[in-house]
């Protein structure tokens, strides 16, 4: 089949529906994960979404639900007992090991399709399916909704919160609930690059936004386009040689960030260090 033919596929045009949504949701969350230093937490998330959706798996219902369902655990695990950062790095630690060994536990036990089990791991976009994509855009829409509306105090309690709790921010209450926000963005593009891959996603596009620009406005905005490019153009590029949707989807979204960085390093002026 021709490139133009795999186009005018049902399954296709769903994942790449799906692709853009993921990276308007990952793109939008990923300058503040930077800036709170928050990427090996959803590591962490994306275990425990891994283990929800080997739990469905293995309970026969929806992977979307059970993953979902595993990384909100995952954020409110990780908001209650994270309580000082200094413990941060040894909870994930500890919910990341766990979650990865209930994870393979259930997959041993699952008598299903190997490749459902591989595609918990490396993602498996064109089985999204209609019933998949209306989770995915209703859980979406919420996750923005939410953060249009806890923007500025968010922001504030992510640069300075020492003075944001001074002002009287609920910076503890904030946290918990970007938590969750995270953990549903997480589960929702376990879907595109897998567990093992989530950071492409989540991570990537916003560490090259903020080697641009010092703007929190421009920061989001280049986030969200190179988020789009990397999952839309990991699927495109996948097409037509049957290639791995994850492998390409990382592929290009680690071009951009080498890309992001060289020009921050001809400028002079890296807005962060990410």
């Amino acid at each position: 089949m021709t490139f133009l033919d795999l186009l005018a596929l049902d399954f296709v045009q769903t994942a790449l529906i799906a692709a853009a949504v993921l990276g308007l949701v990952a793109g939008a969350l990923g300058p503040f994960i930077v800036t709170r230093k928050m990427a090996f937490a959803v590591h962490g998330t994306s275990e425990l979404a891994f283990t929800g959706g080997a739990a469905a798996l293995l309970l026969g219902v929806g992977v979307g639900y059970g993953a979902l369902a595993g990384s909100i655990i995952a954020a409110v695990l990780l908001g209650v007992l994270s309580r000082r950062e200094s413990d941060r790095d040894s909870v994930i630690g500890a919910i990341l090991a766990f979650g990865l060994g209930m994870g393979i536990l259930m997959l041993a036990l699952y008598k299903g399709r190997s490749s459902n089990k591989f595609g918990l791991l490396v993602g498996q976009i064109v089985g999204v399916d209609s019933t998949d994509l209306q989770l995915l855009v209703v859980s979406s829409v919420a996750v923005l909704v939410v953060l249009a509306v806890i923007y500025r105090p968010l922001f504030f309690a992510s640069v300075d919160p020492d003075v944001a709790v001074a002002r009287g921010v609920p910076v503890r209450g904030l946290s918990i609930v970007f938590a969750v926000l995270v953990g549903v963005a997480t589960a929702l593009s376990v879907q595109v690059v897998g567990a093992l891959l989530v950071l492409a996603l989540m991570i990537t596009p916003a560490a090259a936004a903020m080697r641009l620009t010092a703007s929190p406005v421009r920061a989001v905005v280049l986030s969200v386009v190179f988020a789009e490019v990397a999952a839309v153009g990991g699927i495109l590029l996948s097409l037509e040689p049957g290639l791995p949707v994850s492998a390409l989807v990382t592929a290009v979204s680690f071009v951009i960030y080498l890309l992001c960085r060289g020009v921050g390093a001809v400028r002079g002026r890296p807005a962060r260090v990410a």
